[in-house]
């Protein structure tokens, strides 16, 4: 229960001596250590919604994490394709587009005579993608940049500590990961025709342009101008 002053501390002798006051508030701190130090403590990774005797919300972490949010911007990823090979086509669209300038692309050309379908038909490739963790800030323009779905930072994980700044640099080895993608509108896949497959954005938002209303220009009307030949000197009458 919580406690209860007198109307006027002054005149009352035992708050005046500060020792039972004092003994109280020991109590209290004494009570709460021991239910939390032998009470039955709620692992939910919810905070809120723990219940039990045991009233320590600290997350005991690395054995207790935190669930996630959906979409949550972890660490970044290359997406492979299915035979392995990153998605990346070099265009250098996600380091132009990077505020931190964390981005660092090397390309490089398939060779044509290479039998592979996917190397038939894009013209680069990268031979070094590498990132610096310690400069992404974490906005995920990258991941929309990127025409080809080959980034993203769907990871759910946030990134590990290190003892070095080199080990916060991921080049493609530490990159490519993950479950492989597939797109129907992929240049390398066979399709029966050459007309445009159906696919769904994957975005939730509208993309930019779509749905828009053309709005026309207000007209401006010139003033009318009126030239008098009567007199001796032209003269010159503007009429709004």
């Amino acid at each position: 229960m919580s406690y209860q002053a007198s109307q006027n501390p002054r005149e009352d002798v035992r708050e005046r001596l500060y020792i039972p006051e004092l003994l109280k508030g020991l109590a209290i701190t004494t009570r709460h250590f021991l239910r939390n130090l032998f009470g039955t403590r709620d692992t939910n990774a919810s905070v809120v919604d723990r219940k039990g005797a045991n009233l320590v919300t600290t997350i005991q972490y690395p054995e207790e994490k935190v669930q996630y949010p959906e979409g949550y911007r972890g660490l970044h990823r290359l997406v492979p394709r299915e035979d392995g090979k990153p998605r990346c086509v070099a265009c250098y669209m996600c380091a132009t587009i990077c505020p931190a300038q964390c981005i660092y692309i090397e390309a490089g050309e398939y060779d044509p005579a290479d039998g592979a379908s996917e190397s038939r038909v894009i013209e680069k490739y990268p031979t070094a993608f590498v990132i610096d963790e310690l400069r992404c800030i974490v906005c995920g323009l990258c991941v929309d940049a990127c025409p080809k779905d080959a980034i993203r930072m769907d990871t759910y994980a946030h990134t590990p500590s290190e003892y070095t700044r080199e080990g916060f640099v991921y080049d493609i080895p530490k990159l490519l990961k993950g479950p492989a993608v597939s797109h129907k509108s992929d240049p390398w896949n066979k399709r029966p025709g050459s007309d445009e497959p159906e696919r769904q954005h994957l975005e939730p938002h509208v993309r930019v342009g779509e749905g828009l209303v053309q709005l026309k220009a207000p007209e401006h009307h010139s003033p009318k101008i009126i030239v008098s030949t009567d007199q001796p000197v032209p003269v010159v009458k503007f009429i709004k």
